[in-house]
């Protein structure tokens, strides 16, 4: 069990308590409450293993449970979520899909950008950016692992894209989404919120860029309790933990294009780590069976050919 402590301060640096920061309310003009608001202490308990917990409250207390998802298996296989579910005795099967991935889908990653922690990854993959959604015609989904990347990235296309520009932030989920749908050739750009839970199908959604890999951010109090844990159990916290989670995560995202038998699209992912790290192969291979380039024309000719 890990306890995170969020522990705002006054104007003069002092610590206010939840019960302070309440009562100091009472009375308050609305410009003081908003301002008081941020003076709370809020304490939260998160289980750093689930599984155990799990176990006892639900799993035993059931005669049958079906857990199915389009993005449960990493690779061919389920360890990762049966462990961390805690799941002792289950049948397992990966069944196919009704999708012709191979035919409906492209995935390209440029293998010529720079690492995505350097900094020049930004200014290079918002000209590539650019360039994809110009043969797209708009018409996409650029999904970011942060709101600075994806502000950055935005703030340097506006003026320079054609296409009508939509942001996270600007207006809610909802209004965002049934915006995307009535405007051609509109482009999305979005965070977490969007890499799942969303549905839009036909051709006003023909691609979704992915700017990296969607590893959790290490530093995270969660994350790094996590992996402390499995470290200390003699494990191997990024293949057991951070690769497997971040698997999952860029399935949900690419499966914002192919939501019907007749959607066709264009996936990309500008992280050319998955070309060139031994971890890339277990992302590759928990992918659907999509078509796969690192040319741009091989781009070009696939919306060339009727999309």
């Amino acid at each position: 069990m890990i306890l995170i402590l969020d522990f705002d301060l006054d104007r003069e640096g002092h610590g206010l308590s939840r019960a302070e920061s309440q009562n100091s309310r009472i009375g308050a003009s609305a410009p003081e409450a908003a301002s008081r608001a941020r003076r709370n202490v809020f304490l939260q308990a998160t289980p750093i293993d689930i599984g155990p917990i799990l176990r006892e409250c639900l799993w035993s207390k059931l005669e049958c449970a079906v857990l199915t998802s389009a993005t449960l298996a990493v690779g061919e296989g389920f360890e990762y979520i049966r462990q961390r579910l805690g799941l002792e005795h289950a049948r397992e099967s990966v069944l196919p899909s009704h999708f012709d991935y191979e035919n409906q889908a492209l995935f390209y990653v440029p293998p010529d950008l720079p690492d995505t922690r350097t900094p020049q990854f930004t200014a290079q993959a918002a000209a590539r950016i650019r360039k994809l959604l110009e043969i797209t015609r708009g018409r996409a989904f650029v999904l970011f692992t942060s709101y600075a990347q994806m502000n950055d990235i935005y703030q340097r296309l506006l003026g320079e894209l054609e296409f009508p520009m939509l942001r996270q932030g600007d207006a809610p989920k909802s209004a965002l989404l049934d915006e995307f749908r009535l405007t051609p050739n509109a482009v999305l750009f979005a965070t977490s919120s969007f890499w799942q839970g969303v549905d839009v199908q036909g051709e006003q959604l023909s691609c979704v860029i992915i700017d990296r890999l969607p590893f959790a951010v290490p530093s995270d109090p969660i994350v790094a309790a996590r992996v402390k844990a499995i470290d200390a159990d003699g494990g191997n916290a990024f293949f057991q933990y951070q690769v497997p989670a971040a698997v999952i995560t860029l399935k949900q995202g690419f499966g914002r294009l192919i939501r019907s038998l007749h959607d066709r699209g264009l996936l990309v992912l500008l992280d050319n780590r998955i070309l060139k790290k031994q971890y890339g192969r277990v992302f590759i291979e928990s992918l659907p069976n999509y078509k796969k380039t690192t040319e741009m024309r091989v781009v070009e000719e696939f919306f060339g050919a009727g999309a």
